[in-house]
């Protein structure tokens, strides 16, 4: 009918400068070649640093229909979206919640995203921090590495990469955040985020060798969390 489901790689942008590469730039060309007489609008899609499902409708009123849907859903307590990610270590419980606040924080020049442990009561309802809560289940692991599935309860940018180096077990290829987690003698620990400086994630020998990459090509390494599934009404 009206919707279409395709699947995003990662590091393309939903929205762009005019002239820039973006998802929302290709809607034009698609339209022409599905022959559809209708706009192309996006329902829901995942993060620029995601790949994964991009959901579309040719209809206006389906548009609204699915993204009234997804809010109400998360306020509900439901879990319309499941993400897949493959993590840098093997989180100690298989199953858990991450339930932390988030804010943006400014350091120098630029800003990031830092969880705030315990908000108070002010912070929340000012909105200076949200409360964020993300689902996750172990679905398997070899060596250091582990395949989770992600469900968000809440929409904040960044959320899932901050949720898991709150687990010890940053994405694979997240060249922001996996600094935050130091390890010595095999001891996994968070460093806060304002004395860590942001740098490309760090691989050892082995893992490198099997994904055939030198430590030259890592910054190349995409973001490994991917929008599996989606939930609709």
């Amino acid at each position: 009918g009206a919707l279409l489901a395709l699947s995003k790689p990662s590091g393309l942008p939903i929205l762009g400068h005019p002239g820039d590469l973006s998802l929302d730039a290709l809607l034009p060309a698609l339209r022409r070649r599905l022959g559809l007489a209708a706009e192309l609008h996006v329902v829901k899609a995942p993060a620029r640093e995601y790949s994964g499902l991009v959901l579309l409708s040719s209809c206006y009123h389906t548009t609204k229909k699915l993204q009234q849907f997804f809010t109400n859903a998360r306020l509900r307590g439901q879990y319309p979206a499941t993400y897949r990610a493959v993590t840098m270590g093997v989180p100690a419980e298989v199953e858990g919640e991450i339930h932390t606040g988030l804010c943006w924080q400014q350091h120098g020049d630029r800003a990031m995203v830092v969880p705030v442990p315990a908000p108070g009561r002010r912070s929340l309802a000012r909105k200076d921090v949200k409360s964020t809560l993300t689902r996750y289940r172990v679905l398997g692991a070899v060596g250091s590495c582990a395949l989770l599935q992600l469900q968000p309860r809440t929409a904040f940018p960044e959320q899932l990469q901050v949720h898991l180096t709150l687990l010890l077990c940053p994405a694979l290829g997240d060249h922001e955040h996996s600094s935050r987690v130091g390890r010595v003698l095999g001891v996994s620990f968070f460093l806060s985020p304002e004395t860590t400086p942001t740098r490309t994630q760090v691989l050892d020998e082995e893992l490198l060798s099997r994904l055939g990459l030198s430590p030259q090509q890592l910054h190349h390494l995409p973001l490994h969390i991917h929008l599996q599934e989606l939930v609709l009404p």
